[in-house]
């Protein structure tokens, strides 16, 4: 009832009576003051003056779910969605869920997480409310091997996104790092349940700063907001995130992994440079000229030898 009363409220900017939206709605007049009480105390500034009934003034910078429904039209993705003013890490309840057999596109939402993960046991800093920080249930039909082309797909939606909601240009270090003007802007985590044969879900996690101030950003990081010099709305981005994935996950179903791969070298930072990879207690060096089916990054070594790489850190040399 709650939505539905906000739904009313954004038709206009202007007072609407207590009896009207009590009978447009359905509700008593009491069960309508205890809705829009409820509200007030998620942060929707709504003004009550006598006589002239109810006005929304503004909405609270959270990602509310009935926020981010309002206006999403997706087909799967985000039909359910588990949202937290904070969690120790969105992956770890996301995984969870995976095992009680929560439905593929479930979405795990928290406004600051306390100990958000990232690639190769690194943490993730979550501040609260200036981030987005997620984690997507997916029960695709690959072999686990196959599994990486999610990480990339994931990639190419965060660039899409972040392009058409603030026309930054953003772009992909392999195998997981999305940067603007060679600042981390987000990063992914992929993590599956499997067997041999078959891929029972895979849960992605993403972690982007959109509206962190400079101070609170760790070196070689940034955000949306330091790029852009003005705050980004929150819900507007994620809804088109959640939109852009639903699209490429749609695409890597009907097309295969290559449509995907296609998209991911338009953004690509590595391709075509002098790298460096480290895996493990190994460093490979060379040119980075193409991945492939698998989301390896294949790199022509000095000698010519082309060797693959499925993960590791990336330094860019040149």
């Amino acid at each position: 009832m709650k939505e539905k009363i906000l739904e009313y409220l954004k038709k206009k900017h202007d007072y609407f009576s207590g009896d009207e939206i009590s009978q447009h709605l359905g509700i008593s007049r009491q069960g309508l003051w205890k809705h829009i009480q409820d509200l007030k105390d998620s942060g929707y500034d709504i003004v009550a003056v006598p006589h002239l009934g109810y006005r929304l003034e503004s909405c609270p910078d959270r990602l509310f779910v009935l926020e981010i429904a309002r206006g999403l039209n997706t087909k799967f993705i985000a039909k359910k969605i588990h949202y937290f003013d904070y969690l120790v890490s969105t992956m770890n309840l996301a995984m969870q869920l995976g095992m009680q057999e929560a439905a593929g596109g479930t979405l795990v939402l928290a406004e600051s997480q306390t100990k958000g993960r990232g690639r190769l046991g690194r943490s993730w800093f979550s501040p609260k409310y200036k981030g987005i920080y997620l984690s997507l249930i997916l029960r695709p039909k690959i072999l686990p091997a196959a599994s990486p082309i999610l990480t990339l797909m994931s990639a190419v939606s965060i660039c899409e996104a972040i392009r058409e909601v603030t026309g930054l240009d953003a772009r992909i270090k392999w195998p997981n790092d999305v940067l603007i003007h060679n600042k981390k802007i987000a990063g992914i985590l992929t993590e599956m349940n499997a067997e041999v044969d078959k891929v029972n879900f895979v849960v992605i996690g993403i972690g982007l700063n959109v509206n962190n101030d400079k101070k609170s950003l760790i070196s070689g990081a940034t955000s949306l907001k330091e790029q852009s010099g003005q705050p980004i709305n929150r819900i507007l981005l994620l809804q088109e995130l959640l939109r852009r994935i639903e699209n490429n996950y749609s695409l890597l179903n009907d097309k295969g992994a290559q449509a995907i791969i296609d998209k991911w070298r338009i953004f690509s930072l590595t391709l075509a440079r002098r790298v460096k990879v480290y895996c493990q207690d190994k460093h490979i060096e060379g040119q980075a000229v193409n991945i492939d089916q698998d989301g390896g990054l294949l790199i022509r070594k000095d000698s010519g030898l082309i060797q693959k790489v499925m993960s590791g850190d990336v330094i860019h040399c040149r």
